[in-house]
């Protein structure tokens, strides 16, 4: 029986590719500070839903 030959990657990098070890964000918020944000939100939509009732039409009653 033939022996199959095996390729093999080249013994530099291996195919990798390197990426910069740390990014350099411009803005670094903290995943608590998004949360509080997003909760913040809901909150101020309800309670304008509670103040203006009349304002949260349903969008099937909207389309004449």
């Amino acid at each position: 029986m033939a022996q199959k030959e095996q390729a093999s990657a080249p013994q530099g990098m291996a195919g990798l590719v390197r990426y910069y070890e740390e990014e350099k964000a411009l803005i670094k918020i903290k995943p608590e500070h998004v949360l509080g944000i997003c909760v913040g939100f809901i909150v101020l939509e309800i309670t304008l839903f509670m103040l203006f009732p009349q304002a949260a039409v349903p969008l099937a009653a909207a389309i004449p």
